[in-house]
C-alpha cells in the first residue's frame, strides 16, 4: 500500500507494520498486515480513526476464532481489541454484565455464573470473543446473542463513538437486523462493548457446574485441541429434513469426513471442522472449505453457508 503509515501521530496504543497475523489466529495461518493497530482503549481508536484517511481499509481483527487470513495477508490497517483492557467484564447491577469487545465468551460466561446471573452461560460453548459474536449473532444450545443483548457500543471509521439500543433511537437495534448466524450491523463500526442482559439469579457453584459440564462435553466431541476455526458452516436455514438440519450430518452423508487438501483436513472427531495438521496454507484450508460445499451439493442439493469469515488478499503465484 502506497501510504507511510510513520506520518500518522504518535497514539497511546501500538501501531506495527508489515506484521505478521497468523500467530493471531486460531488456525495458525496466514499473510502479513500493512499495518497492525492496537489500540490502549476507546478514545486512543477513536482518535486513530480520525487521524488515518479515509481511503485506508481497517480489518477488524478480534481472538481470530472464525477467521481464515488469506495468505496475501491485508491490505490497509487490522485493528486488534484483544488482552488487558479489552477483555474486561464487569457486573452493572445483579442482572446485567458489561463485556469490552476483546473479552472471551467463555469468560463472559464464567463471570456471569460468579456474579450468580443466570442466561448467560450458553455463551460458554462459543468460541472468540463477544465483540466478534455480534457480527453473527453468534449461539449455542438453543440461544443466541440478541436473546441476551440490551446495548452495543462502537466507534465508526470517522472515529465518532456510537452507542445501539432499543429501536426508536439513532442508532437502534433495528439497523442491526438479528437472524440466524447472521447481523445486518454496519460495516464501518468497529464494536467495542456489550451490555447483557441474564435472565435471573441462581446459585454460583451450579452455573459454574453447568458450564463445566458443557466445556467437558465439547472436549469429548469437538476437536478444540487442534488449530482449528470452530464451526465451518452454519445450519442450512430454514431446515430441511432431519438428514439436513445439521452441517455435519450433510458433511459426513457426504463422504467428507477426513478429507484433506495440502495440510488441512476436516476433522475427523466432528466433520463441521477443518483442521490445520501443521503445514497448511490458508489456500488449502479455504479450499478444502469449497470442496466439501461442492460435495454436500451434489450429494443432498444443500448449498452450505460458511460461518468462518474469509478476509484479506489471496497470494499470487
Amino acid at each position: 500500500m502506497d501510504f507511510d503509515f510513520e506520518t500518522l501521530p504518535k497514539f497511546r496504543g501500538k501501531l506495527l507494520l508489515n506484521a505478521p497475523l497468523a500467530p493471531y489466529t486460531w488456525f495458525r495461518v496466514g499473510g502479513l498486515a500493512d499495518a497492525l493497530f492496537l489500540p490502549a482503549d476507546e478514545d486512543d481508536l477513536a482518535d486513530f480513526l480520525k487521524a488515518l484517511p479515509a481511503d485506508i481499509p481497517v480489518t477488524v481483527l478480534g481472538v481470530g476464532s472464525n477467521t481464515i487470513v488469506r495468505d496475501g495477508g491485508i491490505e490497509g490497517v487490522v485493528i486488534r481489541l484483544m488482552g488487558g483492557y479489552w477483555g474486561k467484564v464487569e457486573a452493572q447491577n445483579s442482572l446485567t454484565v458489561f463485556a469490552r469487545a476483546g473479552a472471551l465468551d467463555l469468560s463472559v460466561a464464567r463471570y456471569a455464573a460468579r456474579e450468580g446471573i443466570s442466561g448467560l452461560g450458553f455463551l460458554s460453548g462459543i468460541p472468540g470473543s463477544v465483540g466478534g459474536a455480534v457480527r453473527t449473532n453468534a449461539g449455542c444450545y438453543g440461544r443466541e446473542l440478541k436473546d441476551v443483548l440490551n446495548q452495543i457500543e462502537g466507534v465508526a471509521r470517522s472515529g465518532e463513538r456510537i452507542v445501539f439500543q432499543g429501536e426508536l433511537v439513532d442508532y437502534g437495534f433495528a439497523q442491526v437486523g438479528f437472524s440466524y448466524r447472521h447481523t445486518d450491523f454496519p460495516d464501518d463500526i468497529i464494536v467495542t462493548g456489550l451490555l447483557l442482559s441474564g435472565d435471573d439469579t441462581a446459585d454460583p457453584e451450579i452455573l459454574k457446574a453447568e458450564i463445566e459440564a458443557h466445556q467437558t462435553k465439547r472436549a469429548e466431541t469437538q476437536p478444540i485441541k487442534d488449530k482449528t476455526g470452530g464451526s465451518t458452516f452454519a445450519n442450512p436455514d430454514p431446515p430441511g429434513t432431519p438428514s439436513q438440519r445439521s452441517s455435519w450430518k450433510l458433511i459426513d452423508a457426504a463422504g467428507c469426513r477426513g478429507l484433506r487438501v495440502g495440510g488441512a483436513q476436516v476433522s475427523e472427531k466432528h466433520c463441521n471442522f477443518l483442521i490445520n495438521t501443521g503445514d497448511a496454507t490458508a489456500a488449502d484450508i479455504e479450499a478444502l472449505g469449497e470442496l466439501v460445499r461442492a460435495r454436500v451439493l451434489e450429494h443432498s442439493g444443500v448449498d452450505l453457508r460458511w460461518e468462518i469469515r474469509r478476509i484479506g488478499r489471496i497470494q499470487k503465484s
